[in-house]
């Protein structure tokens, strides 16, 4: 953990954060400042900086979890489209690996508050 990392206070619930799932490696959050209704985050437990420290198994699970969070995102909100995205560099905002999930991402569109989504989504 690195003291200073979002991300990781949240991986160690120092900080509150709506989660949709979550195992011994990984959490699946919604984005505290959502781009797009449904905008939901894959980060790893353990800290990474970026795409290049990252551990080659740890990399694998956090897509292999995204897609499978993709397809319950998409089927959930009756979204038609989803864009996968990584930042690096001066574009990652949060120096912590991060995976983000944007349903209907060209349309940005806010129909829902976080909480309507949240429980969107953890309803079965």
């Amino acid at each position: 953990m690195k003291d200073d990392c979002l991300f990781c206070k949240i991986a160690n619930k120092k900080v509150d954060a709506k989660i949709l799932y979550e195992d011994e490696d990984l959490m699946v959050i919604l984005d505290a400042y959502p781009d797009t209704d449904g905008h939901t985050l894959v980060i790893p437990k353990k800290h990474y900086e970026d795409i290049y420290s990252i551990d080659p198994e740890v990399f694998l699970k956090i897509f292999t979890t995204g897609k499978e969070k993709a397809q319950t995102l998409m089927n959930k909100l009756d979204k038609n489209s989803l864009t996968f995205l990584v930042n690096y560099g001066d574009a990652q905002a949060i120096k912590h690996f991060h995976l983000h999930l944007l349903p209907d991402f060209m349309h940005k569109e806010h129909k829902y508050s976080k909480e309507e989504i949240y429980d969107k989504l953890m309803k079965d």
